[in-house]
């Protein structure tokens, strides 16, 4: 089972000047809500933040290693303005951030 501090590991290896939090969504170890913030990102689009990070993990999501992935990467300066910023697909309680959940058909 994946954990929040391997997220962390993972994450850092590809931002390495990164402040990285993980939250295991449902402590099941395939939902996490990761919040990622950096200098770096100054001046950068949101899905280009996003674009190395999710190009790291894509063998771990086409496994099914890990199932949902919620990015939000961050300046230093947004971040302190936003504190709460989990999304999780399968929850009733609705935010004003939005994340990406792919859904897959069942393979027999």
């Amino acid at each position: 089972m994946v954990t929040e501090a391997w997220m962390v590991s993972e994450v850092l290896e590809v931002v390495p000047d990164a402040i990285v939090e993980a939250t295991d969504l449902h402590g099941s170890g395939d939902h996490f809500h990761v919040r990622i913030i950096s200098k770096s990102y100054d001046g950068v689009r949101p899905l280009q933040r996003q674009k190395p990070i999710l190009n790291h993990f894509k063998p771990y999501i086409a496994q099914n290693i890990v199932h949902a992935l919620d990015l939000k990467c961050m300046t230093p300066e947004q971040a302190e303005s936003t504190k709460d910023t989990a999304f999780d697909p399968h929850s009733e309680k609705k935010t004003e951030f939005f994340g990406v959940h792919i859904r897959r058909e069942k393979k027999e």
